[in-house]
């Protein structure tokens, strides 16, 4: 069975810090003692007694099993025919976290995008069908529902203000407390993904967790924080090699829920999507991937392509052509891009749609 916490959702972290004017000897030293001192940290948090302390459990007298009964596995089944299937599988495990009495289970967006089939396992074993609720691709957050409520205490959630880098969490995925490891926040920042995709704020962590796929970040607190998405080459941000995981934070998704919840999907036309995979680098942004039957597939779009200009602008960096892109109204506006094409620049014009348009959405909700 297909596994989505594979290479292929990696990431390399495009929103890393770009190196200042500093010597590289000074530059060097200060990344080596980064990692000595994130890593010491690390290990002392190893040395002592219970590996959740926290407040909440400490209040509550509740056991680990019991503070992390709302971390559940899921198990989704994809339309034959989903676009999604390439590069995700057609079978997909992963984590889903319980945030109500009645079922309701946040996760990944990419572990249930497409299905026509799921089913939620708690950490006793036990098997339930569930439904897509909703899927947003600008957060990236997916939404289940069980046929009959889980007998878990749901994870009341936490907020992105109240963490500071440096503090110690708890990463856990479903199958219970085997599978709860330690880890600390070493990065607060912004997150660009190649594949049209950017979060203004995101949490990295370090240690790596073997099984990040909609994985739980809990605080001391017993607080749900956020929900892993990534592996990163880069947690830190500061350009040394520091793999670790980045969290969407559950903030992203309180103003869209009820929306989620009511439709399958947020409020208003949404961010245009072209169905561009970009990489960035040497100061070029260059088409890395076309998404079959995409808008700029239809509009000549190429891999290699290299875009130089958007809506008359120069941008300057992923991060900015994404800004430019999302400046210039909802899905269904025009764009402008002017790329590279045979050693020459060449202007198309891409009409955008809503991602959502290009998925075969219509099984599940």
């Amino acid at each position: 069975m297909h596994s989505c916490s594979d290479t292929r959702l990696t990431s390399l972290d495009a929103s890393s810090l770009r190196p200042g004017s500093q010597a590289p000897w000074l530059k060097s030293a200060r990344r080596s003692l980064l990692v000595a001192v994130l890593t010491a940290a690390y290990f002392s948090l190893m040395t002592f007694g219970g590996l959740f302390p926290t407040a909440a459990q400490a209040a509550s007298g509740q056991s680990l099993e019991d503070l992390i009964g709302a971390v559940v596995k899921i198990k989704s089944h994809i339309n034959p025919d989903g676009s999604t299937i390439r590069n995700l599988g057609r079978d997909r495990e992963g984590t889903g976290i319980v945030i109500d009495a009645d079922g309701l289970v946040l996760t990944i967006g990419y572990l249930i995008v497409e299905a026509f089939s799921a089913e939620v396992i708690t950490n006793d074993g036990h098997a339930v069908p569930a439904t897509v609720v909703g899927y947003d691709h600008e957060t990236g957050f997916g939404l289940l529902r069980t046929l009959a409520p889980l007998k878990v205490r749901p994870l009341p959630f936490g907020k992105y203000s109240d963490v500071k880098e440096n503090d110690n969490v708890v990463v856990a995925s479903g199958g219970g407390s085997d599978n709860v490891a330690r880890a600390t926040i070493v990065s607060k920042r912004e997150f660009v993904g190649n594949w049209e995709y950017a979060l203004k704020e995101a949490y990295f962590t370090f240690p790596p967790h073997a099984s990040w796929s909609g994985a739980a970040l809990i605080s001391r607190e017993g607080k749900l924080l956020g929900v892993g998405s990534l592996i990163v080459g880069d947690a830190s941000g500061a350009k040394i090699h520091m793999p670790g995981n980045m969290f969407v934070p559950v903030d992203h998704v309180l103003p869209i829920l009820g929306d989620l919840i009511a439709e399958g999907h947020p409020a208003g036309p949404g961010r245009p999507w072209l169905g561009l995979t970009t990489d960035e680098g040497s100061g070029r942004l260059v088409v890395n991937r076309v998404t079959p039957s995409s808008p700029a597939e239809k509009a000549g779009i190429e891999r290699g392509n290299i875009i130089v200009g958007i809506n008359g602008e120069t941008p300057t960096s992923l991060t900015d052509f994404y800004k430019k892109l999302w400046s210039k109204g909802g899905a269904g506006a025009t764009v402008a891009l002017d790329v590279m094409q045979n050693n020459a620049v060449r202007r198309i014009e891409v009409k955008s749609i809503n991602r959502l348009q290009h998925l075969k959405l219509n099984s599940t909700f």
